[in-house]
């Protein structure tokens, strides 16, 4: 794997802590291995050339641990919203292992976002910090059906893989629930899959459900996902141009009717779906920094 030069890994969140209560932002790796045909992280704005490729920050984990020690908040650190930091690289390179042992160290939360059942490998550190500060795992999963997820999503395990695992985090104390996020217009918004979606939520013990009912398409990423509408769903692409042209957030046809299913699923199987409500179940209060042993 190729190594890049970084002078900073962690950031302080530019938007407030309303987006699962995140203070700060990383990401250990550039890149992903995925494919997934929707992801935004492909826009150029975000300036990650050769996308397919997973390269990782030189010198990361001695970067964080000196920016761990100076920041005055011992707030929730937010992994992976640019790339799975659980992809193939990190069996061998345990990137991710190692900054979840310094949170701990320091005594820092964690927000994590990934659809790999590598993360089953980091339970017990999860705990750890869950003892300290607060824990959230956040699933990506789009779509019920393993064959629909194998097209959109490749190069990852299944949807019924990611809901057992979501099933055995659950099953040791650990907050974790389920990004429905995106919802592609003709293609996962299905009134039939979001309810069953919401019911294997609920049988494999996911404390919420979150989404917005659609997806972005900007730049680079409209074409690669185009290209792959071509290759998987043929004549859909005409479709997408006619109802969106150029729109950067593309709501399914019917959000508003098939958001209100989705809300009257959710409270019939009492799952958490505002993000208000999913931020004040997982967060717990801190002990003051002073409290905090390093060493525990």
């Amino acid at each position: 794997m190729e190594f890049v030069k970084v002078k900073t890994v962690l950031s302080k969140v530019q938007y407030g802590n309303e987006w699962y209560g995140i203070d700060y932002n990383m990401n250990l790796y550039r890149g992903c291995l995925h494919s997934c045909i929707y992801c935004d992280s492909r826009s150029n704005c975000y300036r990650i050339d050769n996308f397919d490729i997973v390269k990782g920050k030189e010198h990361v984990l001695s970067i964080l641990e000196k920016e761990l020690v100076h920041k005055k908040k011992r707030g929730v650190v937010g992994i992976g919203s640019m790339s799975d930091t659980y992809n193939p690289m990190e069996m061998k390179y345990k990137m991710t292992r190692g900054a979840l042992v310094l949170l701990n160290k320091y005594g820092y939360g964690v927000s994590i976002d990934t659809k790999s059942d590598l993360i089953l490998r980091d339970i017990d550190i999860l705990k750890k910090i869950q003892k300290k500060n607060n824990v959230i795992v956040k699933f990506t999963i789009t779509t019920p059906h393993d064959l629909l997820s194998k097209k959109i999503e490749p190069n990852v395990c299944v949807s019924s893989r990611r809901l057992e695992v979501v099933r055995l985090l659950s099953k040791e104390g650990i907050f974790v629930g389920i990004m429905m996020n995106p919802v592609l217009p003709f293609i996962t918004d299905k009134e039939e899959d979001i309810k069953l979606l919401v019911k294997l939520a609920y049988l494999n013990g996911a404390k919420f459900i979150h989404t917005y009912m659609g997806m972005t398409l900007r730049d680079n990423q409209r074409d690669y996902y185009y290209k792959m509408l071509d290759q998987y769903f043929p004549n859909l692409k005409l479709k997408y141009i006619k109802k969106y042209g150029n729109m950067y957030q593309c709501f399914v046809p019917n959000y508003k009717e098939l958001y209100q299913v989705f809300i009257e699923e959710c409270e019939k199987y009492g799952i958490l779906y505002r993000m208000e409500d999913i931020i004040k179940a997982y967060q717990k209060e801190i002990k003051t920094n002073e409290q905090i042993s390093l060493f525990d």
